[in-house]
């Protein structure tokens, strides 16, 4: 009898701690689904879903120099088409960056061929080519809530992004939503080496194309102090931009 007891406690405790793990890992996945929503609707707070055009200010600083400016215009279609056009300075004016998926090119007047670049390259500035040219958070990334904060009054859901793959711009990022709205408010980003690399501000909110959108991102570096790079946003609009744009047999007649 004693035996038979304790075969029945052994089989309930093996069926228990079975119980118990599935119940985890279902909770650990809604949790995952939960989070990638919210990152879903942050992409969707810092820009419309629909084709748009938008022109981008940057103005970054340096340490004992003076400012630079350069400005873009950004004509995006879904999360995997992007064209970036240098407006200023004139210099360098007539260079284009494409985007498709997560495959990069620059074309520059004077060479004939596109040129393949990385997310991860640096534009100008603080500001990496994945910073204009690419900002679909959720699709790049995997999400999970880490904890809740209290920032001035506020409270903000704390998640850490993890690259699905080394394509992306930054290996992590930490992202700082604020409850209720899910409005971005602030984020770390980190390199393949696990180093804080810049954190960025999401500033100015104001309402475009019927959704409040922060306007200004400050991008500060974490390894150089008093470097930073501005980036203003402005004349969001929607706009029908045909497929064929997004080709690099195109970019020549862009304008």
């Amino acid at each position: 009898m004693a035996a038979m007891a304790k075969f029945y406690m052994y089989r309930w405790i093996t069926l228990l701690l079975a119980t118990l793990a599935v119940g985890a890992a279902v909770a650990q996945e809604q949790d995952e689904q939960q989070a990638q929503t919210l990152i879903e609707q942050a992409d969707r707070i810092r820009f419309p879903g629909e084709s748009f055009q938008v022109d981008v200010a940057v103005t970054s600083r340096s340490e004992g120099q003076g400012a630079e400016s350069w400005k873009y215009r950004v004509l995006s279609k879904g999360n995997d088409n992007t064209v970036v056009m240098v407006v200023e300075p004139a210099a360098e004016r007539g260079q284009i960056i494409l985007m498709k998926g997560r495959d990069l090119w620059i074309f520059m007047p004077n060479v004939s061929q596109p040129v393949r670049l990385s997310m991860s390259q640096r534009l100008t500035g603080q500001v990496a080519n994945g910073d204009l040219a690419r900002a679909n958070f959720a699709g790049d990334y995997t999400a999970r809530r880490l904890r809740s904060e209290s920032i001035e009054g506020a409270r903000y859901q704390v998640l850490e992004l993890t690259a699905k793959d080394r394509g992306v711009t930054y290996h992590r990022v930490l992202y700082w939503l604020k409850e209720g709205s899910n409005a971005p408010f602030k984020a770390e980003f980190y390199g393949l080496s696990g180093r804080l690399l810049k954190t960025g501000h999401y500033q100015n909110y104001r309402n475009l194309l019927g959704k409040s959108r922060p306007t200004r991102l400050v991008l500060t570096d974490a390894l150089r102090q008093g470097e930073e790079s501005v980036l203003d946003y402005a004349d969001m609009k929607l706009r029908e931009i045909p497929d064929k744009v997004f080709t690099k047999e195109y970019l020549k007649k862009l304008e």
